[in-house]
């Protein structure tokens, strides 16, 4: 099987790092196509063997992108089409039919009630993209709560398929030598209790509620900010006002997979951390939650539909918090009281391991080729190969 992936952009996001780490576990021959920004994680497939092809869009209706993207598609030959993000998915399925491929995948990576991808969800929005999905084959949600979205948005639960987004257990596995030398390295006091907060900088995430939190506990607790993103200046701003400055780091984007990057990877800094807090209120999946509870970390979460479409005992040092500021406050100094836990891993974080995620995915490829082609074979869904694919 031969397969194009079709995504807006290849910037440091969830999406974009979740896309580069499936395509080291699918035992499938994988292009990938940017529409735009080819960036950092554009240089980590490269690195990786994968062939990386910026279509140089300009923008939103930048109309002239889908001849070439339809151009492309025919070239490759490619067996199967798979979408990731909005506008990818909008330019990418309507360039696959009329490139000629009927099998086409497109994953809702980031659909909330009221917004996807930081954009306001708007009748036009979602007209638009309910015409887009009509010419795909088949829909993955990340999580049960996303299928459930869209099916109330019109979409028929016959094209819905569930895969969840997958973590590499080993990377996040707690290492308590990289915990010391991280924390060095940041220039952690010694005694400091870190809260940590991953994703990108937006308003939507809810960061400044962490930092406000911040200032209304003792001096030895510090926020340490993952991420980068355009709410940095205001974050800035917000702390220095709340008088905590000193004690918030911001360390800026930070890659999913190492890839030679300076500075310290997002691993060793979920490490240094003792406590994750996602203020964040609308989430489709939760994925840096659920990289902390590999790490063994306490979460403190506003919405994560990773933990709660799982049974409440899979992941006992996760807590559900509502309200603002003053509700972190609380939940952070009860969770210190409660002293250090074990870094284990909870089987949360066991259930979504990437090597499961890719074979329901394999699962979902082949169904949707099958369809198709009953002549062209594939690999078993539940063997799926630990190597990265590679372009020919």
């Amino acid at each position: 099987m031969k397969a194009l992936h079709i995504i807006t952009g290849l910037g440091v996001g969830g999406a974009e790092q979740q896309l580069r780490l499936l395509l080291r576990h699918l035992p499938v021959d994988c292009d990938v196509v940017t529409l735009t920004n080819p960036g950092a994680v554009a240089d980590g497939l490269l690195a990786d063997g994968v062939r990386v092809v910026h279509l140089g869009m300009t923008g939103n209706r930048d109309l002239g992108a889908l001849p070439r993207l339809v151009r492309l598609i025919r070239r490759g030959r490619y067996d199967l089409v798979h979408t990731h993000l909005y506008r990818a998915c909008l330019y990418g399925r309507l360039a696959a039919r009329l490139a000629g491929v009927r099998a086409i995948v497109a994953t809702e990576h980031s659909l909330g009630d009221s917004q996807m991808e930081g954009r306001r969800l708007t009748s036009g929005v979602r007209a638009l993209y309910l015409a887009g999905e009509r010419l795909g084959s088949t829909t993955v949600a990340v999580s049960p709560t996303v299928a459930d979205r869209l099916k109330h948005w019109g979409v028929p639960a016959p094209r819905i398929e569930i895969v969840p987004n997958g973590i590499d257990l080993a990377r996040f596995r707690f290492d308590p030598v990289q915990r010391l030398r991280t924390r060095q390295r940041l220039g952690l006091p010694e005694g400091a209790y870190v809260v940590g907060g991953i994703g990108r900088l937006t308003a939507g995430k809810r960061f400044d509620v962490l930092v406000r939190a911040l200032a209304g506990l003792p001096g030895d607790y510090w926020l340490l900010l993952v991420g980068g993103g355009p709410e940095e200046s205001v974050l800035r701003r917000t702390a220095h006002e709340a008088g905590v400055a000193d004690r918030v780091l911001f360390t800026g984007e930070r890659p999913y997979v190492p890839d030679g990057t300076p500075g310290p990877d997002l691993p060793s800094l979920t490490a240094a951390m003792d406590l994750l807090a996602s203020p964040s209120p609308e989430e489709a999946f939760g994925l840096a939650i659920v990289e902390a509870l590999a790490c063994g970390l306490p979460v403190l979460y506003a919405s994560c539909p990773a933990i709660e479409d799982l049974p409440p005992r899979t992941a006992p040092g996760a807590l559900r918090v509502t309200g603002g500021p003053e509700a972190f406050t609380r939940a952070l100094a009860a969770a210190r009281a409660r002293g250090p836990q074990p870094r284990i891993a909870p089987d949360a974080a066991h259930h979504y391991s990437i090597s499961r995620s890719a074979a329901r995915l394999m699962g979902v490829y082949a169904a949707a080729v099958s369809r198709t082609d009953p002549s062209l074979s594939s690999p078993s869904p539940q063997s799926p190969s630990p190597q990265g694919a590679s372009s020919s």
